[in-house]
């Protein structure tokens, strides 16, 4: 009886050692933070974050990063060990995503140097060559009359926010109430009134947004936006829920927003001829060259997208609150740093996204304003793909089929239809099928225009031309003045369509965004859509075909179209 009560009480100071143990590795980070005393350094990005420093050469020192960053964020579990991270066989493959976010990462500037360094970024054009490059045929392009005219006069119902002038920005209320500004105090001041002209660059691209346009021709506040993207501070990622492919969002330190996606295919990998529309990969350079040809044939719908290298330890994994995306973080064979999310289609461990060691890279596409302050409405593209493997859509088998829709609201009045037949020449300029539905800004109803987003399937064959893209502009022969003008005027040797893409994409951190051959499809294809309008206007006559459009700019001199 001695020997078992002697026995309990051997345990219970086992016991309590353990405890002690374990606190005392717990606190042990704290201790060294405190000994070590606040850190100095330029950036500005924080006080005494170990998080700062550039990152370690061997990958695998990321566990110890882990501990320390963890000593500054003390909700966070600060004992997870290598092994555990690259335990992945038990997680859930739900589709399910959290959107809790945190603060805490590095500039993308330093980013960006370390990676030079390693040869990382060696089809890079630098700085001082892309300004000399991108300089010659987009400034005669924008000097062109096309290019001049200006929307109608816009009203208080025709901007998205009624901006009042005495309005004042705050920045809203975060777990953190330290305002870092990484030395700007004049555009970001927790304490003072800010003005509208210092409001940060993502909000005056909000602000900006009209019923003609998401943004105007020769609106500064679009190329700051997109330095900001790739500049930035990012302090929270999360998952973005829905979707058949990981997707991240990323809020940065002016508290702007952007959707991330990550690359998963090189730029001379084309899709398989097998595969199916629906099934293929999403790529980060479509969507970055989508939103330059965007600009390019003046349509202005797609929001600003740059593409960013990201460092997935400092600028993902330390920052994100999203436990399932944490979770899937691993060390490939090659001590590559890993990460496969949790998604729909392409997110295992077979697809994971692998940095080299650390670092990967990515489009970046600012966020649209919040949907409770600018309520979007989702619309069926009437020309809609059946996404099925045998079955075929309505207007894949009925040659009439834009007769039904030409008289079905919104279709049968204003400008919808028309711009549909941009989007449409849009998305075969990329070879883009996957255009199943579009959004327009609720507040200017039926008179307004598409936004065209969600543009990463395009860019994915550049040898196939598919014409079945082209089917709605085929049947229903209409098309815009202004566009019919421009794809002619991307005909012409000093401003063909593939050099202006070229010299545009040029200022973009990831160049050479696209290769070559998908350069030289663009000029193939713009000469499949010409000789399809030529073919509408000899069959129904130019007025017919062409829709007058810039009859509201008289003192514009523009070209007269004739036919093909």
């Amino acid at each position: 009886m001695i020997l078992f009560r002697r026995f309990r009480v051997l345990i219970v100071l086992v016991f309590l050692v353990a405890c002690t143990m374990h606190i005392m590795i717990d606190l042990l980070p704290k201790l060294e933070k405190r000994a070590a005393g606040p850190v100095s350094g330029a950036t500005g990005a924080g006080v005494g974050c170990s998080c700062i420093h550039s990152p370690p050469e061997d990958p695998r020192s990321w566990a110890k990063q882990r501990a320390r960053a963890a000593a500054a964020e003390p909700e966070w579990p600060n004992k997870h060990s290598l092994r555990l991270l690259q335990d992945f066989s038990n997680e859930p493959n739900s589709n399910l995503s959290s959107h809790s976010m945190e603060k805490g990462t590095e500039r993308g500037e330093p980013v960006k140097q370390g990676v030079e360094k390693r040869g990382l970024m060696k089809d890079a054009v630098p700085g001082p060559k892309r300004a000399v490059l991108g300089s010659s045929r987009l400034k005669a392009l924008y000097a062109h009359p096309l290019f001049k005219f200006d929307v109608p006069q816009v009203s208080d119902d025709d901007t998205l926010f009624n901006l009042n002038t005495d309005i004042r920005f705050y920045p809203r209320t975060t777990g953190n109430q330290e305002w870092h500004n990484d030395g700007n105090e004049e555009e970001y001041s927790p304490t003072g009134e800010a003005t509208a002209e210092s409001y940060p660059n993502w909000l005056r691209f909000h602000i900006g947004i009209n019923r003609y346009e998401l943004y105007s021709r020769h609106n500064p506040i679009i190329d700051s936006l997109l330095k900001d993207l790739i500049t930035q501070k990012i302090t929270s990622v999360a998952m973005k829920s829905g979707g058949t492919q990981l997707k991240l969002i990323m809020s940065f330190q002016n508290y702007g927003q952007a959707l991330f996606k990550p690359m998963k295919q090189t730029r001379e990998q084309e899709t398989p001829p097998d595969f199916f529309y629906f099934s293929d990969f999403e790529r980060h350079n479509a969507e970055i060259a989508a939103f330059h040809l965007d600009r390019i044939l003046d349509f202005r719908r797609v929001p600003p997208v740059a593409g960013r290298l990201v460092n997935m330890t400092r600028e993902i994994r330390d920052v994100t609150r999203d436990k399932k995306l944490w979770r899937t973080f691993f060390i490939s064979p090659a001590n590559n740093i890993c990460f496969y999310g949790e998604c729909s289609y392409y997110c295992s461990t077979e697809h994971a996204l692998c940095g080299k060691p650390d670092q990967i890279e990515g489009s970046l596409a600012a966020f649209l304003p919040d949907l409770a302050l600018a309520k979007r409405k989702t619309w069926r593209n009437p020309w809609r793909r059946s996404y099925h493997k045998r079955k075929k859509a309505e207007w894949e088998v009925d040659p009439d089929y834009c007769d039904e829709v030409k008289q079905t609201p919104p279709y049968d009045r204003g400008t919808r239809l028309l711009d549909i037949m941009d989007m449409t020449i849009f998305d075969f300029l990329m070879g883009n099928m996957d255009r199943h539905h579009y959004e327009t800004f609720e507040k200017f109803g039926n008179e307004t225009f598409i936004i065209h987003l969600d543009n990463g399937r395009g860019f994915g064959k550049h040898s196939h031309d598919e014409m079945s893209i082209l089917v709605p502009l085929i049947q229903c022969c209409r098309v815009k003045k202004s566009t019919y003008l421009r794809l002619q005027l991307f005909a012409k040797e000093e401003y063909q369509l593939s050099s202006l893409m070229e010299e545009s994409l040029l200022q973009d951190q990831l160049a050479a965004v696209l290769i070559k051959p998908h350069l030289e499809a663009m000029d193939r294809r713009l000469r499949l859509v010409l000789n399809a309008l030529g073919d509408c206007v000899e069959k129904e006559g130019f007025s017919s075909v062409v829709e007058e459009d810039l009859d509201r700019h008289p003192s514009s001199h523009l070209p007269q179209g004739h036919g093909r």
